[in-house]
């Protein structure tokens, strides 16, 4: 667990503001945005994510089902649509990259854990505190 892993996933839960994880986001230098997209991927199918979860994750995101991050993660494929998205270069892509990919995480993860946590779980992300 480090400090990025934590944020992403308080920022999922609602436990952080989604403006807080954004001027986060963009203070990161392009590389650093490129890892953290690919860190979310990673976190997305650990999630079991599915490419039905797209129309969900994009309304959660506010983006546009016409934006390209959410084209692409309708297009099939979750493993290589995220590929796709985390590597989007632009920034604006990457941006609304990191919206998709955490409201992706969240639906996805909400799913594991009425599924598989319902009970209790080990999961350290599973048992975040409410942060100010």
């Amino acid at each position: 667990m480090n400090e990025r892993d934590v944020l992403l996933n308080e920022l999922a839960q609602g436990l952080r503001p989604m403006a807080r994880g954004l001027a986060w986001f963009d203070g990161l230098a392009p590389d650093a945005q490129s890892e953290v997209l690919l860190f979310l991927r990673h976190h997305c199918l650990q999630a079991r994510a599915v490419t039905e979860d797209a129309p969900e994750s994009v309304r959660r995101a506010g983006l546009r089902p016409t934006h390209t991050p959410a084209v692409l993660l309708a297009r099939g494929r979750i493993d290589e649509q995220l590929g796709k998205i985390a590597a989007l270069a632009p920034s604006d892509e990457r941006r609304k990259a990191f919206l998709l990919l955490v409201a992706l995480l969240s639906v996805a993860d909400a799913r594991r854990r009425a599924r598989f946590c319902s009970t209790g779980c080990a999961h350290w992300w599973h048992a975040l505190p409410p942060t100010a």
